[in-house]
């Protein structure tokens, strides 16, 4: 991960949503009946959702605040979607915990955006076509080699980072945001996003081409 990425972190991971922290939503029904499921593994909805939903609060909360762009916003995305979540506890599986919530708040915020700005809603193309060609050879399925693009981000200011980011179209935005803030791989952000790794890739190399364009015409500018 890029150095100015991760710094980006800190101007929106710092609080979780208000009203949400330690608790379910608080719509759940009081003395609701425990379904078998959860009554057999002697853990209640709530506590599954305390286990499997609350600790990701944080990065539900830099997705959607990147994808807004609104802190206000973000906060009620990210109520919504644990409303969801909960709804939904008994179908996870106990697997990727942190993947499942990021994929419901990636959802409801793309549902947010429809009923709200659907202007901001951008359809790309598949990219995995048309820029097949146009990959970096250094990426692989599972990990990646520093590319030029991400040296130079790394080396530039995180203020111009950040703005040059909340310039992208949406699926770059999300793309980069998963892969370089947050961590995931390219097969859990193919998950998230519901689009081939090869899209994944192909998104990614193209966000980060977007930004160092960015960066350096900012770089020009500022010399003129």
């Amino acid at each position: 991960m890029a150095p100015s990425l991760r710094n980006l972190k800190l101007g929106v991971n710092g609080a979780s949503p208000k009203g949400l922290a330690g608790r379910a939503p608080s719509s759940v029904p009081v003395g609701q009946v425990v379904p078998a499921e959860s009554a057999l593994s002697g853990e209640d909805d709530s506590a599954r959702f305390t286990r499997v939903v609350l600790p990701h609060l944080g990065d539900a909360y830099e997705l959607a605040r990147w994808l807004t762009g609104n802190r206000a916003d973000a906060e009620d995305i990210v109520q919504e979607a644990c409303l969801r979540a909960f709804r939904s506890i008994l179908r996870f599986k106990e697997g990727n915990a942190r993947a499942w919530v990021l994929t419901i708040v990636r959802n409801t915020a793309y549902t947010w955006l429809g009923r709200n700005r659907p202007a901001n809603v951008v359809i790309t193309d598949d990219l995995e076509a048309i820029e097949r060609g146009e990959i970096d050879r250094s990426y692989s399925a599972g990990s990646e080699t520093e590319t030029p693009e991400a040296a130079l981000i790394a080396k530039a200011d995180v203020a111009r980072v950040q703005t040059a980011l909340a310039s992208l179209p949406a699926p770059f935005r999300e793309t980069l945001v998963l892969r370089d803030l947050q961590g995931f791989d390219y097969r859990e952000i193919a998950s998230i996003t519901g689009v081939p790794v090869g899209t994944v890739m192909s998104r990614l190399a193209r966000a980060r081409r977007r930004l160092m364009g960015s960066i350096v015409k900012d770089d020009d500018d500022a010399h003129v």
